[in-house]
């Protein structure tokens, strides 16, 4: 963040809790397999192998959603994700030239949607942030923050003249 140069947070997203329903079956099993040494007889290893592996693949998964942020600043967005090695993506406020917003009909039924940012610049680190929350909501702020920041024009009202033309 650039504290100093008067940057502050207007809203934080964690990705939609959907993505995090996979991972959770994963762990599931998992337990399932635990649970299941008793009944495997000589092969209770395989069960514990496999369900430590199963466990632990869906621990990470978890981890790694819960690590996904798209954060929106007064002068940029950016979106920062990974455990161990982190990645970070970020766009100025002033370098989007339009945001497209996508609603699968899944997305729409439980409030989640994808952004498509489109900019200037040929390769871009931030395109898609996918499963965002709230959508509509998520693009209202994002609009707003471009307008306080001054960078899209602001079209007067029309006028009528006095007979009404």
């Amino acid at each position: 963040m650039l504290v100093d140069e008067g940057e502050y947070i207007v809203d934080e997203v964690m990705r939609h809790w959907v993505t995090r329903v996979v991972p959770s079956l994963v762990v599931i099993a998992g337990i399932l397999c635990c649970a299941a040494m008793p009944w495997l007889g000589s092969g209770w290893w395989v069960g514990l192998l496999l369900g430590l592996g199963l466990g632990g693949y869906g621990f990470y998964r978890l981890h790694l959603e819960f690590m996904d942020r798209f954060v929106i600043t007064n002068m940029r967005v950016f979106r920062v994700d990974g455990i161990v090695d982190q990645h970070m993506a970020t766009m100025p406020i002033a370098r989007i030239l339009d945001i497209s917003v996508r609603q699968t009909f899944l997305g729409q039924l439980l409030g989640y949607g994808h952004f498509v940012f489109e900019s200037a610049a040929q390769d871009q680190g931030l395109k898609r942030i996918n499963y965002v929350p709230d959508i509509e909501r998520r693009d209202l702020t994002i609009q707003r923050v471009i307008q306080r920041a001054g960078l899209r024009a602001r079209m007067k009202p029309i006028e009528e003249d006095e007979d009404g033309a």
